[in-house]
């Protein structure tokens, strides 16, 4: 089997680990979790940076963190993954969706403004896939209209716009370190800002809000999001290698496209803008109009062959669970829909050989034609 995708860990991992045994320093009270906040901080040119358990619970607590409430809207993708929405819904406020770009498969940026509202609070970005969102229109709205910015950079680390780091674009910027990431810490998340009562409220978002002297005695509601010294310490160690990772998924890309160039009937991801050069976080695939097979079908022929795949993200605005209770019922973003119906990625991650990609392309080469 050629997995969809497996990590790398090459570096200090194990030596990190094993001195957080040694030591007994395995919760969220250990060394590792200041040094990686720290380092990670200041690698996309951040002030602060909260270490949290998932890309989730960064998002919640960001959320949260900027007082977005009842009635509020956020402007946002719909096509992205739930984690994105889930406390904008939960907080009572109202998600704003905006379309995608079919060439970048991030959002449209020129269909932002005339979303705008005198509810709307916040703009929330997504960068998708391996290129980032085009970010000085959304810069100049949020500063004409006096707008907060959520980045989602979950995808992008290392990953910069216009030289700039992606993360460092928000008022408050969140990352995820699930295993499929350029930094991974098997779970985990991190949040970074500049602003120092955000950073504050954020680390007492996710430690329950417990208070410096009076610990049980709660004024707000919080999590327990932290994260642990031994997902800190794993990554460390993978943040010490960014840029060799980064390096390497591009190397990944160019050859899948390579190999793939020459499929008619598919859409490759684009290798660049005059804003980013694409690092691949995943290697994605659209099927064109002109190919009678379905998304299904081609994952099917691809598993029988032993490769590992995932389809695209399915749209929030089509979400049953929101539809349900009837919300986004009569609203259509045609181009994330086809991105979600004929979208999927093949096997990408940092552990891959080149002889696996050579394999998994020759097989889809056979597949398509």
């Amino acid at each position: 089997m050629i997995p969809v995708n497996e990590p790398l860990l090459t570096g200090n991992e194990k030596k990190y680990l094993t001195e957080c045994i040694e030591t007994g320093w395995i919760s969220s009270e250990g060394s590792f979790v200041k040094k990686f906040e720290k380092q990670f901080a200041q690698k996309v040119d951040r002030k602060y940076g909260i270490a949290v358990s998932s890309g989730t619970a960064a998002l919640d607590i960001a959320i949260k963190s900027l007082g977005i409430d009842v009635n509020d809207e956020v402007i946002m993708p719909t096509f992205t993954i739930i984690s994105c929405i889930t406390q904008i819904i939960r907080a009572g406020a109202k998600p704003v969706f905006i379309d995608s770009n079919p060439i970048t498969w991030n959002m449209n940026v020129k269909q932002i403004e005339a979303k705008i509202t005198k509810m709307t609070k916040a703009i929330m970005i997504v960068h998708i896939y391996g290129l980032p969102v085009d970010m000085q229109l959304i810069m100049n709205l949020a500063k004409k209209y006096k707008l907060k910015i959520i980045e989602d950079a979950a995808q992008m680390h290392g990953q910069t716009y216009k030289g700039k780091m992606c993360g460092s674009f928000g008022d408050i910027s969140t990352f995820s370190f699930y295993p499929n990431k350029h930094i991974t810490s098997g779970e985990g998340g991190m949040i970074v800002t500049n602003n120092k009562k955000l950073a504050e409220k954020c680390r007492s978002y996710r430690n329950l809000c417990f208070q410096a002297h009076k610990r049980f005695v709660h004024e707000e509601l919080g999590w327990n999001y932290r994260i642990t010294n031994m997902q800190a310490a794993v990554g460390l160690a993978q943040l010490e290698n960014l840029d060799k990772h980064i390096q390497r998924k591009r190397e990944i890309g160019k050859l899948y496209n390579k190999y793939l160039k020459e499929i008619k009937t598919i859409q490759l991801p684009l290798p660049k803008t005059n804003y980013a050069e694409n690092i691949y976080w995943v290697y994605g695939i659209v099927l064109k109009n002109e190919i009678k097979l379905t998304v299904d079908e081609v994952i099917a022929k691809l598993k029988a062959e032993k490769i590992g795949t995932r389809p695209f993200f399915y749209p929030m605005h089509k979400q049953p669970v929101f539809n349900k209770q009837n919300m986004f019922l009569n609203e259509k973003y045609p181009v994330a829909e086809n991105l979600a119906k004929k979208g999927f990625y093949i096997p990408s991650g940092l552990g891959i050989t080149n002889e696996q990609i050579k394999t998994v392309s020759q097989i889809l080469r056979k597949i398509l034609k």
